[in-house]
């Protein structure tokens, strides 16, 4: 694959990179990333990047699956961050792949302390996050300056022995709330956002698989998402926004049908 005429760091053998593969389609990496996937020696990979990211990468680098799904048997972060240094004093040029963002619900940020301390250098090369993505593709905002000029990004899935976050607080903020890895909590996430006042009509939509062939809309209220989680209508990966932001579709398709 050859890259456009642009400056890109030097990939060196011994080195680790933690790049963001975006939330699924190929289209939306970066041009650091593609040379990522284009000169690594050996690809540690999440479980939600998608095949058709890997598949651009030449069949000689080696991929290595590291991921970590909820309720499933997964390697430990430890693990992962000794394997990212072994492999890296090996002298391969080594690619940590994640999902969206290595630094948004990525645990980037434990894997860069780990490589620091071990004297392994390492570039990050950021990816477009999914829950941000999932309403861009949707022609939802994130903000707009009618509804909100503020946003919460929370993720659903607390670390074994943690509390998780307050959701009841959250709610009180008075913004939207947009979710990763939330559907396996949902009914509780939404008990809590119910304790803190927000009302059960809260408009509320979830896409699943983003930007990938099997992507699903699902629009509704607050309480309609936890009952449709609770019955396996809500399928994870998914990302969940609760808010003013959710009826942003609505409001876009009144415009459309009064210009048509």
């Amino acid at each position: 694959m050859r890259l456009p005429e642009i400056e890109t760091p030097a990939f060196a053998p011994g080195s680790v990179w933690l790049v963001g593969a975006g939330p699924g389609d190929p289209g939306l990496l970066t041009l650091h990333a593609v040379k990522a996937l284009a000169e690594a020696d050996v690809i540690v990979h999440d479980a939600l990047v998608d095949p058709r990211i890997l598949a651009l990468a030449p069949p000689s680098a080696r991929r290595e699956y590291a991921g970590k799904r909820g309720g499933k048997p997964s390697a430990s972060q430890r693990d992962i961050c000794e394997r990212l240094i072994a492999l890296a004093r090996e002298g391969l040029r080594v690619l940590r792949l994640k999902g969206g963002d290595p630094f948004v619900f990525g645990r980037g940020g434990e894997e860069v302390l780990a490589l620091a301390a071990a004297g392994v250098p390492f570039h990050v090369v950021p990816g477009l996050s999914s829950g941000i993505a999932a309403l861009a593709a949707h022609a939802v905002p994130a903000t707009t300056r009618d509804t909100n000029q503020a946003v919460i990004l929370a993720t659903g899935h607390a670390a074994p022995g943690e509390a998780g976050a307050d959701w009841a607080a959250l709610a009180r903020a008075g913004v939207p709330i947009v979710l990763y890895m939330a559907v396996a909590n949902l009914p509780a996430i939404v008990a809590g956002l119910k304790d803190g006042g927000m009302p059960g009509a809260t408009p509320a939509l979830a896409v699943e698989q983003v930007s990938t062939p099997a992507e699903r809309l699902v629009e509704g209220t607050l309480d309609e998402l936890a009952t449709l989680a609770a019955a396996g209508g809500l399928n994870a990966p998914a990302v969940i926004a609760v808010g003013a932001i959710a009826r942003f579709r609505a409001t876009l398709a009144a415009r459309l049908r009064e210009a048509s």
